[in-house]
């Protein structure tokens, strides 16, 4: 966050604990609020996105189970419905009465479930390398896999038959599917060490599985794609080339709402707000006006 933007932060009681919110700047535009990924991250990686606090709030959480929030240990909150529901009181804590709504990764999921169930509080949805379907992203993920130098596919797979995911050497070799297709700067940001130090296994795991390419979680079978239809909202949606949440995938996802808008970012994979900064700042800031125009 710049020196010269006014902040605030607090805590928003949900079911299971507190949630950590902070809203950076005061401008009159319509605030934005966004929805990081995980399932069990923090907001930490979304930073960049405060680039547009210099005309309307920008409003970042961690969602409850890591960073700034409580932990609680009850597997049972840990459900798609709760983080929507939490969402919602987010929401209602900011106070205004109309957001424009930014989901990144598995937070497309929450950011297009609430979108679906109340957008008359929206002004518009941004998808960013969206996860609406964990079907067809396993696919997706199966097949950039395979793209894998030999040997690295040998160590996977040899580790997961043996069920000894957790070794160092699994860890090495899955870092060369994210170097790909989640980030592929050298080296990774400051803010993505962050939230990939804050990270909630255990959330990460009962939701999604042990990484970006074994699914799982307990919802691994989720998917949105059949009701895409009924977002009614201006709606964005952002990819990467080499994203792990595939540009075809998120073509097929645009194609299924009416009026919605596509942006793909050639040199990125899953974060393009932090490979391709200032084109995606553009991208957004554009889109928004467009949408209060």
């Amino acid at each position: 966050m710049t020196d010269d933007l006014q902040a605030r932060e607090g805590h928003v009681e949900v079911r299971g604990g507190r949630v950590w919110y902070q809203v950076v700047g005061d401008g009159l535009k319509i605030p934005l609020v966004t929805v990081h990924g995980g399932p069990g991250g923090t907001h930490d990686y979304l930073e960049p996105l405060e680039a547009l606090a210099d005309e309307r709030p920008v409003v970042v959480y961690d969602q409850l189970g890591a960073g700034k929030s409580d932990v609680p240990d009850d597997p049972g909150l840990w459900t798609n419905d709760r983080l929507v529901e939490e969402l919602g009181a987010v929401l209602d804590e900011v106070g205004s009465p109309r957001v424009h709504l930014l989901g990144h990764s598995w937070g497309t999921i929450v950011a297009a479930e609430y979108a679906l169930r109340s957008p008359g509080r929206l002004a518009s949805v941004v998808l960013a390398d969206p996860c609406l379907s964990i079907p067809r992203y396993a696919a997706g993920t199966a097949v950039l896999r395979a793209t894998l130098p030999a040997d690295v596919r040998a160590v996977l797979d040899r580790h997961e038959a043996a069920g000894s995911t957790d070794s160092e050497e699994y860890q090495d070799a899955t870092m060369e599917f994210y170097r790909r297709h989640v980030c592929r700067l050298d080296p990774w940001p400051d803010s993505v060490m962050r939230t990939f130090g804050q990270l909630n296994q255990s959330i990460y795991e009962r939701m999604q599985g042990p990484n970006e390419f074994v699914i799982t979680g307990i919802h691994k079978d989720y998917d949105l794609t059949d009701r895409l239809g009924g977002l009614t909202i201006p709606t964005l949606f952002v990819c990467g080339r080499y994203d792990e949440t595939r540009p075809e995938d998120t073509e097929l996802y645009q194609s299924l709402v009416a009026g919605s808008e596509l942006a793909i970012f050639e040199e990125s994979s899953h974060l393009p707000h932090l490979e391709e900064p200032e084109r995606y700042t553009q991208v957004l800031r554009e889109f928004l006006h467009r949408c209060e125009a």
